[in-house]
Formats: C-alpha cells, structure tokens, sequence
C-alpha cells in the first residue's frame, strides 16, 4: 500500500515468505517442528546457512553487516510465517550488545556463533528487580585475576538451550543504583550455574538462574567495568525494534487468519465478513496494522541513518504500539471466529499466547509510557 521498502528488501522479504511456506506452513508443523516448545534448531540452522541469523553481523564474522529495516524485516515475516525459532529475539539483542562493546575475542566469539545458528541469552531481571533493574543484587566480585558470580536472576528467555549468556551483575554499591553494573559473557554450561524452567502460557520460554560460586576470568568482562547502565541504555533502540517488528508479523498473521475464516465462515445464509460488525473490525484492525508497519520502518530507518543516536522517544513509541497491537488484533479474531478461534486447531490460541506477554517484557508498557512522557518534559 506504501513504498515502505525498496526493491531489494522487498525481495528479501518474499524470501523468507517463500521459505516459511516451504518449510513450515501451518501451526500444527511449526508445533511439531519445535517438539511442543518454541525453538526448532533445526530451522534456525537452514536459517543460518542461507545467511538471514547474521543479517546485522559484520561480514569480518560471517555476517551481511545489514542495518536495522533488514532486521526488522527478517523478524517480521518469520513471525508472520510461523518460523519456530523462539531463540531469535534474546540472540539479536544480546549480539546487538557484544557487537557495540565486546572485546575483539569476544566479537569473534559470539557473533560468529551467532551468524552460525548459536543461540545467545541476555540475563537481566531479578526476583526484586524487574523495571527497576538499577535494584539488581546478583553480585560479581573480584576474585584473583577473575571474578566470582552469586545470586539469582530470573525470567531469562530460552537460557535452557542457549549458548552463552550476557549477563548483568551488580559490581560495585558505591554511588548511584546505576552505577557498578556490568557486563558479562556466560558459558551457558559452566560449573555453577543452576537453570531452571519456569512455566508459563507460552511453555517452557523463561528460567531461574541460580549463580553459586561461578567463576570467570576477567576477559569476561563486556565493555566497562562498572558501566553496564550506559550500555544498556545504548543498546535499546535495537531491542525495542526487535520487540515491535516481531509483534507486528504476529498481528499480521492473526489478522490474515481471522480474515479468511470470515470470508468463507457463513452464518444466516452469507459469510459472517459481510455483517458490519465484522466488516468494520476487519477496517479497524487493517488500518491500525498499517499505521503500525509505517511506524516500526520508520523508526528503523532512523537508526540506520545514525546507528550511534539514541531515540529513546521513537524506539519506546514503537515497542508500545506494536505491542498493544498485537494483544489487541489477536483477541479481535478470536472473537470474530467464535469457538473456532478458541481452538487450537485455527492457531489464533497461539497468537494471543506470543501477543499477551509482549506489553511485559523488554520493558513493560508502561515503562515505555512513562520514557515518552519524559520525553515531552514531563
């Protein structure tokens, strides 16, 4: 409807469209290809070897060294393609932050792994320090030429299959709150380290983390000792991008489901589409997609004309939006498809499942809410 795209991302996105159909092409083989969970290694790596998971690599590491609008619309149309590849999101944001400040060793590392089809966590949340993460307690302290790591973090996604984990600890309790976090790259299967699965709506997504003694060599420092809050705070354009783009194609992927069922659905001797009510919320939802597309690309392509800029207005308007959305079209179309959309056999049960949580993590809605206010002087 918009040129949103040019002509080569537009044949990207076609793609991975023409991949996802070939590939997977129903909810019930994209459940049975990630074995009841989220995650299909084995998608993840026919991803990785037509080059798609290191799409914002640099081509030093394996990677296409592509900018945010291609990110976006890798996660868009694998999400609107029922792509069972639940370690994504956590991978590009916890790679967006070993690409910025690793160490060259590090770089090499996990970003390779990364391009490769590995799967990284990104470790932050505490049972006292959810929106407040200035509250973390998890300790790291100095030990030798290293360091020790104890405490619990907690709703840390998909750490039960990844493999290494960027994990923000507490290092130092002078000054402010934000001040003495830091950074830290993670074997996932170090001695130590306890992760356990917590479960929810969605399945097995989130875990504990219970730290016990964990040692590191002071390599495994990411950026700045103490400096963990600025490089946080520097990496959330992409997180919240990674956030809404996914969102949208869940939104998406409803709304072409709902619309197809209303179409053929008939009740009263015509199809259930042709009544108003249904009529206008197919125009309400379709238009509300749209604005958000516009949205989410244009926001994109800011970062990628200053990928050093913060757009903490932009990026917090984004997340927001695609989030509400998706929680808001997923639940329009089950109940326009009635006891259909309830069922598990239509797939829209499992759309609102990956909507509902969307407004909480990665910063809570309204945490997002409150950083644009701010941004009005507020």
């Amino acid at each position: 409807m918009f040129d949103i795209l040019n002509s080569e991302q537009t044949a990207f996105a076609e793609s991975i469209d023409a991949f996802c159909t070939r590939e997977i092409g129903s909810f019930e083989k994209s459940r049975s290809l990630a074995d009841g969970g989220t995650h299909s290694q084995e998608i993840y790596s026919k991803m990785a070897e037509l080059g798609w998971l290191g799409i914002t690599v640099p081509e030093e590491f394996g990677g296409a060294d592509a900018g945010a609008t291609e990110m976006c619309i890798l996660l868009e149309r694998s999400l609107y393609g029922l792509a069972p590849i639940g370690s994504i999101g956590p991978t590009l944001i916890a790679g967006a932050a070993y690409k910025r400040f690793g160490s060259p060793e590090q770089r090499e590392r996990a970003l390779r792994l990364l391009a490769d089809g590995g799967t990284l966590s990104i470790s932050m949340s505490e049972p006292g320090a959810g929106s407040d993460v200035g509250a973390l307690r998890c300790k790291a302290e100095r030990s030798g030429d290293g360091w020790v790591i104890n405490g619990q973090k907690t709703w840390c996604s998909n750490a039960h299959f990844a493999d290494r984990i960027l994990l923000v600890a507490r290092t130092s309790s002078a000054g402010s709150k934000h001040e003495g976090i830091t950074m830290f790259d993670v074997p996932a299967d170090i001695e130590g380290l306890r992760i356990s699965g917590i479960d929810t709506m969605g399945g097995r997504e989130v875990n504990d983390l219970y730290f016990d003694d964990v040692r590191l060599p002071s390599d495994a420092v990411i950026g700045e000792v103490d400096g963990g809050w600025a490089q946080l705070m520097s990496g959330l354009n992409i997180e919240r991008l990674i956030l809404a783009a996914m969102q949208l194609g869940v939104a998406e992927r409803a709304f072409d489901e709902c619309l197809r069922f209303v179409s053929e659905r008939e009740q009263f001797g015509r199809p259930v589409g042709k009544f108003q009510v249904l009529r206008h919320r197919i125009a309400d939802m379709a238009t509300e997609i749209q604005a958000t597309k516009l949205l989410v690309y244009a926001v994109a392509k800011k970062v990628d004309a200053d990928p050093d800029a913060l757009f903490p207005r932009e990026a917090s308007m984004a997340k927001l939006k695609a989030t509400e959305l998706s929680k808001w079209v997923t639940l329009e179309c089950m109940q326009s498809m009635g006891g259909y959309g309830y069922a598990t056999e239509y797939g829209i049960e499992r759309l609102l499942r990956q909507a509902v949580v969307s407004s909480i993590y990665g910063g809570t809605n309204e945490i997002q809410r409150d950083i644009i206010g701010k941004t009005y002087g507020l």
